[in-house]
């Protein structure tokens, strides 16, 4: 991982991460600074793909819209973390238990750049 100044968002994440993957429901990681905080954890260091700040992401519903700039992403499931965090601190997989991020897939691709505002476009629909 390596801290970026601007990425540009595509179907798929971002070009020439790793996870790269079109049509996929595991795009894009998005984590809140304030957990990273709490843990004592740097940006990037549990292998998040974009950090925001301001924004509760735990507990948005699958289907919520979000504005990453001028990007726009859907939010499809919470992001359970795996054994690999233990390498990063013993201890941190169940640190992370209910606080490790959300998934996204891009639904409007743009350019995201360190400090770009973070927003609610639409809540995800019920289920009526």
């Amino acid at each position: 991982m390596r801290p970026l100044q601007s990425a540009s968002l595509v179907d798929g994440g971002i070009e020439g991460d790793d996870h790269f993957s079109p049509g996929s429901i595991r795009q894009v990681l998005l984590i809140e600074q304030e957990t990273l905080i709490r843990l004592g954890l740097s940006p990037g260091q549990v292998k998040e793909n974009v950090t925001v700040s301001g924004l509760p992401l735990m507990g948005l519903a699958s289907g919520t819209r979000l504005a990453l700039g001028p990007a726009e992403v859907e939010v499809t499931k919470e992001c359970e973390p795996c054994s690999r965090m233990d390498e990063i601190r013993e201890g941190l997989r169940v640190e992370l238990v209910g606080r490790r991020g959300m998934l996204a897939k891009v639904v409007r691709p743009g350019v995201v750049r360190v400090g770009d505002p973070v927003s609610v476009l639409e809540p995800a629909r019920g289920t009526d």
